[in-house]
């Protein structure tokens, strides 16, 4: 039976692709998951997998061009059924299809679904069903951990699960197929085992960064490589010839470039010859525990925005003394009349929300060689779990009135603790808060939420003897609540001065704070 290959949707705002490169032609052989064809979209260049094994009997789209998502771009049948037209023929205009009424399927495929515009695969964490249960529609079916989120996903029909297509514990790209749902009193057509969570890897040595002479690393001619990958290497100054690839064929996959980047950093040569191993240690005793997937994530995150942004941190002191006379007054009226409690967060929030309104190069981003002035304000709140890290979003914050920023962030923090976040609302943030002061700690030095251009840490909140000069020049020493703010801010696309007036102006506004809260 022939299957269709579509143009994939690489993100919430992506509507349309452009196919830059086929990897087969008309009658080659593919396998499952297997590089069929590259695209480019405003987001992001990747490769798109075949998404079964057989023959590419029929390439629709030619190079060049921009489709559609869930536009058909080529047809692959099982091998020995008949092949379609040449794509180097002149393709004639396809007559519509005859309509045709079609019986209700009586199956349906759960497929891994896609968390996030730049997320291409996902981890299933816990199977909330076994093989034979019932489930309703949208009854939380399975968990899954992404970069972006941890979330529960519904089913998609009422019915019976029939099959389990990955265990617990495996990792797979996004419109993979994981499970099977049948009409309601379906049964499992054979016993299936129940899923088998994945055996942690043998403790091993990181991987190290594989950089050898040209001739070594490339000897076939051709660098075989994707788009993403050749980006990076432009950006990086970086030669692919000199990098070993991993992939099928000796495809230099992403993974690939990014350790001698986290490794080495930009520019890295090559290795003309082995460095002597070093002498041999006493090897640490001690539990050896594999990451989980969310930490291994936050790990390649972290090293990734060091390598990308050039960090320059600065740090002002703010007087919160009228906030916290503020609050201590009206908190428990504020509960009353609202229903949510009244924390610092929110002052911080519609403070820093009217400082970036005057201040618009903080709240953009680099893009292509060019900066992106963004329209809203997405605000980032950066939320400690017990098993990670998570940054749900505040969409259009400068549009809510207090009260609204309020609810909004206790909600968001909430569900991100209890794994109810939606997809859309851990991703797109434009700049980000986080408050590593609630440790007691007096400021952190934070790392840049890519793409963003800055990110502010909030310190603690402590009581200080401060001296205090009025109008007259006189001078007296007062007991004050004193709070640390840092903001970390990507000196590509924000200068020192800019960040120093944004602070000021920041400062300024928490120090003479006269807004109502409702």
């Amino acid at each position: 039976m022939p299957t269709e290959v579509i143009m994939p949707q690489m993100g919430e705002s992506i509507f349309e692709g452009t196919i830059t490169k086929w990897l087969k032609k008309t009658g080659d052989p593919v396998q499952k998951d297997e590089p069929l064809f590259e695209i480019s979209t405003d987001k992001v260049d990747a490769e798109i997998p075949s998404p079964v094994a057989g023959v590419l009997s029929e390439i629709k789209v030619l190079e060049g061009a921009t489709v559609e998502v869930n536009t058909v771009v080529a047809v692959i049948t099982e091998s020995g059924e008949a092949q379609g037209p040449d794509t180097n023929a002149t393709p004639a205009p396809r007559q519509a299809p005859p309509e045709a009424v079609s019986a209700p399927p009586q199956v349906a495929e759960v497929v891994m679904p896609q968390m996030g515009e730049s997320i291409f695969e996902g981890t299933i964490t816990r199977w909330l069903k076994k093989t034979g249960d019932p489930v309703q529609k949208d009854e939380p079916l399975f968990e899954i951990s992404t970069d972006k989120v941890d979330a529960e996903i519904p089913s998609p029909v009422t019915g019976v699960l029939l099959e389990i297509k990955a265990a617990e514990g495996e990792t797979v790209e996004i419109n993979t197929v994981v499970a099977v749902i049948g009409a309601p009193g379906s049964a499992p057509s054979a016993p299936a085992p129940a899923p088998v969570a994945a055996k942690p890897p043998a403790p091993a040595t990181a991987p190290t960064a594989v950089l050898v002479p040209a001739t070594q690393a490339n000897a076939g001619g051709k660098i075989r490589s994707s788009p993403l990958v050749r980006r990076i290497a432009k950006d990086n100054n970086l030669d692919l010839s000199r990098i070993a690839g991993t992939g099928s064929e000796g495809r230099i996959t992403k993974e690939d470039i990014l350790r001698p980047l986290s490794q080495q950093g930009p520019g890295s040569a090559a290795i003309s010859s082995p460095a002597a191993p070093p002498p041999a240690a006493t090897p640490l005793t001690g539990d050896l525990v594999p990451l989980s997937k969310m930490r291994a994530i936050i790990a390649q995150r972290m090293v990734e925005s060091l390598v990308i942004s050039p960090h320059v941190h600065s740090v002002f002191k703010v007087d919160m003394t009228r906030i916290v006379r503020i609050r201590e007054r009206d908190k428990a009226a504020f509960e009353q009349r609202h229903g949510v409690k009244l924390t610092y967060m929110p002052f911080i929030a519609a403070a820093v929300i009217e400082t970036l309104r005057k201040f618009p190069i903080v709240n953009a981003s680099l893009e292509n060689g060019s900066i992106r002035y963004h329209d809203h304000i997405h605000l980032g709140i950066a939320v400690a779990l017990e098993w990670g890290l998570i940054v749900p979003v505040v969409k259009q914050a400068e549009t809510q009135s207090f009260v609204e920023l309020a609810r909004a962030i206790a909600d968001l923090a909430a569900r991100a603790r209890t794994k109810k976040l939606k997809p859309d609302e851990a991703s797109g943030s434009t700049f980000t808060l986080t408050n590593s002061g609630i440790f007691g700690e007096e400021f952190g030095t934070p790392i840049i939420n890519q793409p963003e251009s800055a990110i502010l840490a909030i310190g603690g909140l402590k009581k200080e003897a401060v001296v205090l000069t009025d109008a007259e020049g006189n001078d007296t020493i007062a007991i004050r609540s004193m709070q640390h703010i840092c903001l970390g801010f990507d000196h590509r696309t924000i200068d020192g001065a800019d960040a120093g007036k944004f602070m000021g102006e920041l400062k300024k506004t928490l120090e003479s704070w006269d807004k109502p809260i409702g």
